[in-house]
C-alpha cells in the first residue's frame, strides 16, 4: 500500500478562528472581523501506515528498548499526511527518540536539517511547539518530522545538542522567537535579537504592529571583543 492510497483519518478541529488574522485583540484592520472558520489538524493515523512508514516504525519499536523507553511511551500519535510522516514524541523521551533515530542501523537519520517553533493559543497545555526534521542519508535520503509539545506556563523541552550538534543554532533561534527553553543546551542565547529585546516576536500573542525599535546601545563591537559563545 503507498501512502497515497491510506485511507486518511477524519480531522480533528482544535479550534475556531475569528477574524481574518485570528485576531480576538481588537487589532484586524482587515475589515474581516465577522469571519470564521475552524483550525484542522490532521487526525492520528491508524496502522497500516502505507510505504517505507510501517518498516520505519517497527524499527523504531524494536530500537527504543535499548535507549530505556518503548515505542507506546514515547510516541504519542503517528500522523501521514500529505505523503510525509510525523512522530509525536513526549518532551521527557525526546532525546532517546532522537539518539535512536541516529544510531540504530535500520534507522540511520544522521542528520537534523532544523527545528522551528509553533505557538499554537488555542492549544490548551500544548500552546508551544517543537518541529524537528530529520533526514537518512544511508536510507536512501529518506525524512521524517518529530514534533514536540510543551505549555506556555512550563516551557521546556529537552535540547537535542548532544545527538545532533547541529541542532545548536536552530534551538537557538527557536527560543529567540517563541521562547521555548531547551534544557541542557550550551548555551541558549538570543540568535536574531539583540540580548535584551523583550519578548519572542513570532508567538501569536506578540503585538502584530506598532510597536518601538526597542534596541538598545545598538552597537557592534569589533570581532575580538565581541560576547563569547562559551
Amino acid at each position: 500500500m503507498l501512502p497515497s492510497e491510506q485511507r486518511q483519518p477524519e480531522p480533528v478541529e482544535i479550534a475556531r478562528r475569528k477574524g481574518m488574522f485570528g485576531s480576538s485583540l481588537g487589532n484586524d484592520t482587515s475589515g474581516y472581523g465577522g469571519l470564521e472558520r475552524p483550525i484542522i489538524f490532521p487526525g492520528a493515523t491508524p496502522r497500516p501506515y502505507g510505504g517505507w512508514f510501517d518498516q520505519l516504525a517497527d524499527g523504531l519499536e524494536a530500537a527504543l528498548p535499548a535507549v530505556g523507553t518503548g515505542f507506546g511511551d514515547a510516541v504519542e500519535r503517528v500522523v501521514i499526511d500529505h505523503g510525509e510522516m510525523t512522530l509525536y514524541v513526549r518532551r521527557e523521551l525526546l532525546v532517546p527518540v532522537a539518539r535512536a533515530l541516529r544510531d540504530d542501523p535500520a534507522l540511520r537519520f544522521e542528520m537534523c536539517t532544523g527545528v522551528s517553533g509553533v505557538h499554537y493559543p488555542q492549544e490548551s497545555r500544548r500552546e508551544l511547539h517543537a518541529v524537528y526534521h530529520f533526514l537518512s542519508i544511508t536510507h536512501g535520503s529518506k525524512r521524517i518530522r518529530v514534533e514536540v509539545t510543551c505549555p506556555d506556563d512550563d516551557p521546556h523541552i529537552p535540547s537535542i545538542v548532544e545527538v545532533y550538534p547541529s541542532a545548536d543554532w536552530h534551538e537557538r533561534e527557536t527560543w529567540d522567537m517563541f521562547g521555548i527553553q531547551f534544557d541542557g543546551h550550551p548555551a541558549l542565547t538570543r540568535i536574531l535579537m539583540p540580548d535584551d529585546w523583550p519578548g519572542h516576536p513570532q508567538r501569536k500573542d506578540y503585538p502584530l504592529g506598532g510597536i518601538p525599535v526597542e534596541y538598545k546601545g545598538a552597537t557592534v563591537p569589533p570581532p575580538d571583543q565581541r560576547r563569547s559563545y562559551s
